[in-house]
């Protein structure tokens, strides 16, 4: 066995949380909320050049700090949950993925894409911390794939002006490749895909690029480019599940989730918005139960919407999670946050994510080898690409 598989094998056993990865048509009577996927956490990403992070990072602590204290208590507390790690910024950047279609080879079954509004084309095709090397006389930046940033349409990064590099700068491009591999990959486990629809500008730099808010008309031209790029046949969606239920919630909670051989092949939306209800309300405007919609949007439990829950500590929220996994809901949860945990080399999120339940697990690191020099990476229990979920579906395992 080669050295490789001995540490592969290891961090298996490590992270081994019930029982290994079922297969068979046995398996495929679950329902889909009844299985556990690993994924990754900004999907699409390449590496900030370091040069521009050399730059930017003593700006952001500033702020973040401004940030914060005009938060409400309530926000606050939310934001300290869902970013508990100490870590810089330039540390909570230190992740490398590989393009998506390398991802999906290697068994991950969750992706997660931001999309930024560009109606007019051109908005991101010149970031302004590209101009800031330029004037520092740096002249071979890392490389910036500019393919389809002229063009209107929605633009897949993370933090414009810094945070950039895509391997697939747009949407279309993106969900071309996952289209393409699940073509290729007939009968596949399902894809969990979360979408974040981002509107906030992180104005570091002079003339920072503006960013375009959602609204209805955009989200209703999402919900079309989703269509046009995954086919509404490869779509599991909102109205899938609902059925004649009054709300989706209602359908949610009775279970009327498809089965694992019903939802082979196909993708399912996950969706987050924007910072506060606005945006929410923009997409459940007209669309009160998700009628139509393509995505299932982040609720809260008693909203008629809500399907697709967000827990991202689990270390905090585990025994929620569970309990929230048992009434019927989906739920993503994070095994590291910020990178902290591959530079500490710690477990315990990893341990904690995959005994909640959550039926999506993402990391930064799914494989060895990291920025820290440490031996963190996160696989799943058992290996495979799902496995049964270790606390709605025990019996069946």
């Amino acid at each position: 066995m080669s050295m490789r598989s001995v540490v592969l094998s290891l961090a298996a056993a490590i992270l081994a949380v019930g029982c290994a990865t079922p297969r068979g048509a046995y398996t495929d009577g679950l329902k889909l909320n009844q299985i556990q996927v690993l994924g990754t956490h900004n999907s699409y990403a390449q590496p900030v050049d370091p040069r521009l992070l050399a730059i930017v990072d003593p700006m952001v602590g500033q702020i973040g700090a401004s940030m914060t204290a005009r938060m409400s208590p309530e926000q606050r507390a939310l934001f300290a949950e869902e970013h508990p790690s100490p870590a810089s910024f330039a540390e909570g950047l230190a992740y490398d993925h590989p393009p998506l279609r390398a991802q999906l080879d290697a068994g991950l079954r969750s992706l997660e894409i931001d999309v930024y509004r560009d109606p007019a084309g051109g908005r991101f095709l010149d970031p302004a911390g590209y101009r800031a090397l330029a004037a520092k006389g740096i002249a071979d930046p890392a490389p910036h794939d500019r393919t389809g940033l002229d063009q209107p349409g929605f633009k897949v990064l993370h933090i414009p002006d810094v945070d950039v590099r895509s391997h697939c700068p747009t949407l279309e491009t993106c969900l071309g490749e996952i289209r393409a591999w699940s073509n290729a990959n007939p009968g596949h486990t399902p894809l969990f895909m979360l979408l974040e629809a981002k509107a906030t500008a992180f104005p570091l730099l002079p003339n920072a690029t503006q960013v375009v808010p959602f609204d209805a008309v955009a989200f209703d031209a999402l919900d079309a480019a989703l269509i046009e790029g995954l086919g509404r046949d490869r779509l599991i969606t909102p109205d899938d599940v609902r059925g004649s239920y009054p709300t989706l919630e209602a359908a949610v909670r009775a279970g009327a989730w498809p089965t694992l051989a019903a939802a082979r092949g196909k993708v399912i939306v996950l969706m987050l918005t924007a910072t506060g209800p606005g945006a929410t309300n923009a997409y459940l405007a007209g669309h009160p139960n998700l009628e139509g919609r393509m995505a299932f949007v982040r609720a809260n439990p008693g909203e008629r919407h809500a399907a697709f829950l967000l827990l991202d500590n689990a270390i905090v929220r585990g025994e929620e999670i569970a309990q929230r996994v048992r009434e019927g809901y989906l739920v993503r949860t994070r095994a590291d946050i910020e990178t902290w945990e591959a530079k500490t080399y710690d477990l315990t999120r990893a341990e904690a994510a995959f005994a909640s339940g959550a039926q999506v697990v993402s990391t930064d690191f799914f494989k060895p080898g990291n920025a820290f020099g440490t031996n963190y990476f996160v696989t799943l229990p058992g290996g495979g690409d799902y496995r049964c979920n270790p606390v709605n579906a025990e019996r069946r395992c």
